[in-house]
């Protein structure tokens, strides 16, 4: 069989409807200034699906410093892997600060989010130590865990009774084989925005010997009282051996970062294969990124902001009679009940007639007959946003409701 007959036969989960979702569910383009408001097919909408949670996207500091260091380094300075040729003294002086920001003695740069806690799991572990996860996991990590070839446990999210099971599994394993265990979970989950329990996961180091692995994604810079994140939050710092965070969030930028103690990290240096083979993070990410972290520990209005616009549209969309979760988190997503064609329905007149721009989560990524609308408010939104978005939900979960877009979509296919 030629290999290239799954692309026409077997698309995958979500490339099965990229004929009908290409440009406008699935890859749209959002144009214009990064902020609350941006052009999606040349129409304005108020968009409410991008990370930028505390609006350093387009702050006039960061967009100055940018633009000087692209200036006088362009984008090609240093050439070379750090391993090799890519090392300077800025890469450096950032993962001193990252360091010192999140509370560990040392910190390691990182190109990228998603490639890195992939390589961050493949390098800790070897066949025979196991990993104890939560099923929610991002699919960085999930990528990870397919490197592993040694054994792994999962345990329903944030179920700490079964997590307890999961621990006494991988203990007698790791009695036979010599290994160790690693357990992995998140800070703040990005689809549900609730928090994973970290304080009653340290305190279970007291029965068991396992090192844990945060993904703190959408934690880093905004969780916790300083914004160093969800171990922050938990106040269990010293509890969490590995720290990973993103730019790619509360950043507004490119790259992420791992923070622990130095020989991990030293021998993380020495072993993350997408890191020693690929090369070095341009100067003006590390210098753009040095900007931002300063603004982050320097400005806390710009979190005071993100979280008053965060509790103001939670509030709303609640006293509203919408469902959303368990959130502990900006994450906000909303639950309406519904089958895939009235989801299509349903964002379209949001997007169309109500000038809404977010992103939605259909099956299979969530259990069929539910539909997810997520909402990431940011410091750049206003408390008119809120009540516009509210009112807006409030009139297409009434719509949905009375059958009013399965009765639509019907007479579009008569």
């Amino acid at each position: 069989m030629d290999i290239f007959d799954k692309v026409t036969s077997k698309k995958g989960n979500l490339g099965q409807y990229a004929k009908q979702a290409h440009g406008y569910f699935a890859f749209p383009k959002l144009e214009g200034e990064i902020g609350s408001r941006m052009k999606f097919r040349g129409k304005e909408v108020l968009t409410w699906s991008l990370n930028n949670y505390i609006g350093l996207a387009n702050h006039p500091e960061v967009r100055k410093a940018d633009a000087e260091s692209s200036e006088r380094w362009g984008l090609a300075y240093p050439m070379g892997a750090r391993m090799m040729s890519g090392q300077t003294s800025r890469h450096e002086e950032l993962e001193a600060q990252l360091a010192d920001f999140v509370g560990k003695p040392d910190a390691f740069l990182l190109n990228y989010g998603y490639q890195g806690m992939l390589s961050i799991i493949d390098s800790l572990v070897n066949r025979h130590d196991v990993i104890v996860y939560d099923s929610e996991s991002h699919a960085c990590i999930m990528d990870g865990l397919r490197l592993h070839q040694g054994k792994r446990f999962v345990f329903p999210h944030n179920d700490m009774e079964n997590f307890h099971k999961q621990l006494e599994h991988a203990t007698k394993w790791t009695e036979n084989t010599g290994g160790g265990i690693l357990v992995i979970t998140e800070g703040v989950f990005g689809m549900a925005g609730d928090l994973g329990k970290l304080d009653e996961i340290v305190a279970m180091k007291e029965e068991f010997d396992f090192r844990l692995l945060v993904d703190d994604a959408h934690g880093f810079g905004v969780m916790g009282a300083t914004g160093a994140g969800t171990p922050e939050h938990f106040g269990v710092e010293d509890g969490v051996d590995v720290h990973f965070g993103t730019f790619a969030k509360a950043m507004a930028g490119i790259g992420a970062f791992v923070a622990c103690n130095e020989d991990v990290c030293g021998f993380l240096r020495y072993n993350m294969r997408s890191q020693t083979f690929a090369k070095s993070l341009p100067m003006p990410f590390v210098e753009g990124s040095i900007k931002r972290l300063e603004l982050l520990r320097t400005k806390p209005e710009l979190r005071e902001q993100l979280f008053t616009i965060t509790k103001a549209l939670q509030k709303g969309l609640t006293e509203a009679g919408l469902e959303i979760g368990c959130t502990q988190s900006p994450v906000t997503p909303v639950y309406l009940s519904g089958n895939v064609a009235e989801g299509t329905q349903v964002t379209m007149d949001l997007r169309e007639n109500y000038g809404i721009f977010c992103s939605i989560v259909v099956y299979p990524v969530i259990p069929k007959g539910q539909l997810l609308l997520r909402l990431i408010p940011t410091a750049t939104h206003t408390l008119e946003d809120v009540k516009y978005t509210v009112d807006a939900f409030k009139k297409v979960a009434k719509k949905l409701n009375d059958g009013e877009y399965s009765k639509k979509f019907a007479d579009i296919f008569k």
